[in-house]
């Protein structure tokens, strides 16, 4: 099993730097994806490229927190990793938890699919009460677009990911919804999916902390993303005789 770390980013001066140190003590190749950044963040990103601390993918143009994910998905595969861990810039997750959502990939007797392993939140304080709401609307809507399966928090970018069968479901997301999109894709997928908690701290801008989220937009972006999904996992059951015909008719 061969394994890179992704590290989508935008705007991330201050933080970019630790980040991508604190991730190499448990992952030795790491992809930065700079999703267009200002100049002060680019140039940190340069700087990494250039003194070999890790390969950087600088996209022309901000288009997303999930166009940069699929960015570096893409690098993933056409460097012949099999997993690929998400992890945000902004020290918003623990690179200390590497281990433990690495150790749950599974190995022998795992799906030909692969595994998603998913990390679970836990909040202190820091947390905004508004996004804690949402999520636990993005975990209702999970459960009922896969069908009861826990998917847990779909919302939490800290991950790891079968390369091959995340590029092959084609998430439509680029922004804020890809996260929940592709982790109930996944499940539709058949891959196996298990979950690790872990702590989340929302830091202040003095710290570093950096929110992208428009509250307006990419809560609509995500209630869209949830609106598709449950109109495709609702047709998907209709029509799920049909397909296990077809599929015993072509095994004879």
């Amino acid at each position: 099993m061969r394994l890179c770390a992704i590290i989508p980013t935008y705007n991330n001066p201050r933080t970019l730097e630790e980040v991508v140190a604190r991730v190499r003590e448990h992952i030795a190749d790491v992809v930065v994806v700079d999703d267009g950044s200002a100049e002060p963040a680019r140039r940190v990103a340069q700087e990494l490229a250039a003194t070999g601390g890790c390969e950087v993918v600088f996209r022309e143009r901000n288009g997303g927190k999930g166009a940069a994910v699929k960015t570096g998905l893409a690098w993933a595969r056409d460097h012949h990793f099999d997993y690929a861990l998400q992890i945000d810039a902004d020290l918003q997750h623990d690179p200390a938890d590497i281990p433990k959502l690495v150790a749950r990939i599974s190995g022998v007797g795992s799906p030909p699919e692969g595994t998603l392993v998913l990390a679970q939140p836990i909040f202190d304080a820091s947390a905004p009460r508004g996004r804690l709401r949402a999520r636990k609307i993005s975990v209702f809507w999970a459960m009922i677009e896969t069908l009861g399966r826990k998917v847990g928090d779909p919302l939490c970018g800290y991950r790891v990911y079968p390369v091959a069968t995340a590029l092959r479901v084609a998430t439509r997301g680029n922004a804020m919804d890809f996260d929940p999109e592709i982790a109930v894709r996944l499940v539709w997928a058949g891959v196996a999916v298990v979950h690790v908690p872990t702590p989340v701290i929302y830091r202040s801008a003095e710290d570093g902390g950096v929110s992208h989220y428009r509250k307006v937009i990419d809560t609509l972006l995500i209630a869209g993303a949830h609106f598709r999904l449950c109109t495709e996992g609702l047709l998907r059951l209709l029509t799920s005789p049909v397909r296990a015909l077809i599929r015993r008719l072509r095994h004879g």
